[in-house]
């Protein structure tokens, strides 16, 4: 009954189906590479591949069904191929359809969960976790899927994109689901809205977070309209949302949100006590503090909501920080998770390779970042700056076959901004290392900053390492969450956090 089902859900889309409708798929995929027996394949159109010249390549692979944008004779099969297939439905548009029927397959998986969504430019991996790690301290399963990892309650699985295709995430839900997870909290990219990956899903928050001019490229958004229409949709999917008051967009975003038809209620907040809006949000949170004890730092801060008023303690740097907990705040609140569970997530929550702090008893601090252009390595150090460390080292390098400029300016960044820099390797690919270190010493030397050149990526976090003193911070910043390094001819595992915890525990642990 599957593809009666699909058709039926589908309505409009489908233009003509023929074959049996009564039988069910063995499974589904957009990929001929991954066809198996009696398989549906869903012939998708993309930036670089038109999946309709894989037909012919899914059916020797055993597909019994296929989906598909063209009619059946444009398709250019053999008849002894096109004789293979048991049903045929052409729709208008095979993104919408694909997620239709993983949804389906699956047995629309986001129906048997409370499904959290988080989109925004930035802040959506932190907001995640930041969720996620409360509903564990309130004791609930939680999955959750996006950049770094994903997770099946406290089973991580690899990332390959921030929000996969519709049919692999529909196959996380349900695992989620069968798995005993109550909860899933998911990063929304735009892309991920606008290729109509998650156009099934049943979320029951949504959240946007914050709007900057990002992603305008041909592959991308067109414009930053195109880019605001593709976040803002997540409110046509979603019963609640919560929306950041101290946006610029504020106004449009919750115009969106209150007009997209599934959503019922918007609820804000601010961490923006000079912020127009501040009064205007539900979620607030006063008496930012930044705190410093010599051996890591983190925020204290006064949050007043609808449900309590309390201070807050969070695992983690930066006045942004203090914005995407309320997100979470605000997101567990509308659950009715209790206030004690609460601030005992945020302040337990680790976002890996996210302002990751690294400790081992030692007297001083060490954050590992993802921070790998010139813009987010300076909005870094100007944030760590306020913590008033004795002296910040910064071990960076860049990566290989990308923009040549991002290391001038990284390095005249880390220059300005750096007490010393260590300069080493990042992932050279396909170019000579010594190469790239040299175009970053070029923008050091655009500033009077002190330097030195350590290529060997271990032996440089070691160095800064064991040259720290009390009070110090040793930031290592460029591959984050990265568990590997690329060469032109080996790729190694690699893993800042886990290089610097090794070498943290070679020296005296401090009281």
């Amino acid at each position: 009954m599957f593809f009666q089902r699909l058709t039926a859900l589908l309505g409009d889309c489908v233009i003509e189906a023929s074959g049996d409708m009564a039988r069910d798929p063995a499974g589904i995929s957009n990929d001929h590479r991954r066809i198996g027996p009696g398989d549906l394949f869903v012939c998708i159109s993309g930036y670089v591949n038109d999946g309709h010249a894989y037909a012919a390549g899914a059916l020797e692979n055993g597909a019994a069904s296929i989906i598909s944008e063209k009619p059946m004779d444009a398709l250019g099969l053999p008849p002894e191929l096109a004789d293979r297939i048991k049903t045929f439905i052409r729709v208008a548009d095979a993104r919408l359809a694909l997620a239709a029927a993983s949804s389906v397959f699956y047995g629309e998986p986001s129906k048997r969960l409370a499904l959290t969504g988080v989109t925004g430019t930035k802040g959506k991996t932190t907001t995640t976790y930041m969720i996620r790690s409360i509903l564990r301290a309130a004791g609930i399963k939680t999955g959750l899927i996006g950049t770094v990892e994903n997770f099946i309650g406290d089973e991580a699985f690899p990332s390959t994109e921030t929000t996969p295709e519709s049919v692999a995430l529909a196959g996380y839900l349900s695992s989620m689901a069968d798995g005993g997870c109550e909860h899933a909290v998911m990063e929304v990219s735009s892309q991920g809205l606008a290729l109509r990956r998650v156009e099934y899903c049943d979320f029951d928050v949504g959240v946007f977070t914050n709007f900057y001019n990002d992603h305008i490229s041909p592959n991308e958004h067109s414009d930053l309209d195109d880019y605001f229409r593709a976040k803002a949709k997540l409110f046509s999917l979603c019963k609640k949302a919560v929306v950041n008051a101290d946006m610029p967009v504020y106004e449009a975003v919750l115009e969106a949100a209150l007009s997209g038809g599934a959503c019922g209620r918007a609820l804000s907040y601010s961490a923006d006590e000079k912020s127009e809006n501040f009064s205007k949000a539900e979620v607030r949170a006063s008496e930012i503090e930044l705190i410093n004890d010599k051996k890591k730092v983190y925020t204290r801060f006064h949050v007043e909501t609808p449900w309590y008023s309390r201070n807050m303690t969070v695992n983690m740097p930066g006045r942004y920080n203090v914005s995407n907990a309320l997100a979470a705040i605000s997101v567990c609140g509308l659950y009715g998770i209790p206030e004690d569970c609460v601030a005992r997530g945020l302040s337990e929550v680790s976002v890996r390779g996210r302002t990751e702090l690294i400790s081992e008893g030692q007297g001083f601090a060490v954050l590992v970042d993802y921070a790998h252009n010139a813009a987010s390595l300076e909005a870094l150090l100007k944030m760590l700056h306020e913590y008033e460390f004795n002296k910040i080292t910064t071990v960076f390098g860049c990566g290989g076959n990308r923009a040549r400029d991002r290391r001038f300016d990284m390095g005249e960044v880390s220059g300005r901004l750096s007490g010393f820099t260590v300069v080493t390797s990042d992932n050279p690919r396909k170019e000579e290392p010594r190469k790239i270190i040299a175009d970053i010493e070029c923008g050091l030397h655009r500033t009077d900053g002190r330097y030195m050149v350590i290529e060997d990526r271990a032996e440089a976090i070691e160095f800064a390492i064991s040259n720290a003193a009390d009070g110090d911070l040793v930031l290592i910043a460029g591959k984050g969450h990265e568990a590997t390094q690329t060469f032109a001819d080996r790729t190694i595992p690699f893993d800042d956090a886990s290089v610097a915890r090794g070498c943290l525990r070679k020296i005296p642990r401090q009281s």
